[in-house]
């Protein structure tokens, strides 16, 4: 079963992808943001776990979590927030597992997982194919603020949650595949001159064109005759499954460690150049 990682930031467009990805293809989804929910419900031990650290404060006078307070509490202090974190990341992974566990029982051939902290609670490491639905910040900030301005949601509170998350950019070593939702990509769409009210439909339109294109590559991928096989022997052979699964795990972290240091690599490089405005590059300078 491929298990494909889906992730983003907070008004990148991954929950329209999400929503893409399970209504319009019928791609069967884990959507992690509804598991964390469900398993701080009144009762659970992790809601426990976080009244016992953060106080009965954070609770509603019917016993269920007050989101809004917490929120407040941890959007701006990262210690709570890796508290928090600590907490609720291990009760989803297990909820995560067994419902993965019914879909391969089922025959599913292609799992999405839907998790917006992917990268940052290491759940990257179980997915065979990461997709990032990336866009610019400034697009995610102007998208904020647009969609939430009527609830009250100024623009320094959509900064403090927009840097309360690890930056798209970061994500971008981990990806396999990379969706791109942003603003430019919609200017540079056929008619992109005429009235910007225009932009929103183009980029859904492109949107919607780049998830279309990796379903039928995952389809494809799965219907020919390696992949139908590695199907079945995952499916007969549950041992077989397991050790493909660990090798894919090892194979993953070894690769996402090199494009990290890549990346990390270009980024130095792109900041001493920047340090170094005047500076002559070296084939300048040799044909000098």
């Amino acid at each position: 079963m491929l298990v494909v990682g889906l992730t983003g930031g907070i008004a990148s467009g991954k929950s329209t992808v999400s929503h893409l990805l399970s209504e319009t293809h019928k791609i069967p989804l884990i959507d992690l943001d509804i598991l964390a929910r469900a398993v701080v419900e009144p009762g659970t031990p992790a809601l426990k776990a976080i009244v016992k650290h953060f106080g009965k404060e954070i609770l509603k006078p019917d016993g269920s979590l007050d989101r809004p307070t917490l929120g407040r509490i941890v959007f701006n202090d990262p210690a709570q927030r890796k508290v928090l974190n600590r907490i609720t990341h291990s009760a989803v992974r297990k909820r995560m597992a067994w419902l993965m566990f019914l879909l391969w029982i089922k025959g599913s051939k292609i799992v999405v997982v839907d998790a917006p902290l992917l990268v940052e609670a290491g759940l990257w490491t179980f997915c065979g194919e990461i997709v990032v639905v990336w866009c610019p910040p400034s697009d995610q900030l102007s998208r904020m603020v647009s969609r939430d301005a009527a609830n009250g949601l100024t623009e320094e509170d959509a900064r403090s949650r927009l840097n309360s998350q690890l930056p798209l950019d970061d994500k971008l070593p981990y990806a396999d595949v990379i969706l791109d939702n942003s603003s430019a990509l919609a200017d540079s769409a056929p008619g992109s001159t005429q009235v910007s009210a225009g932009k929103s439909s183009r980029s859904s339109e492109a949107l919607r064109a780049q998830v279309a294109e990796l379903v039928q590559r995952w389809k494809s991928r799965t219907s020919t005759f390696g992949g139908a096989a590695l199907w079945l022997l995952e499916w007969f052979l549950p041992p077989f499954g397991l050790a493909y699964g660990l090798w894919t795990i090892v194979r993953r972290k070894e690769m996402i460690s090199h494009k990290r240091l890549n990346a990390e690599a270009a980024k130095r490089s792109k900041q001493r150049q920047s340090a170094e405005p005047n500076s002559i590059p070296a084939e300048t300078k040799k044909d000098a």
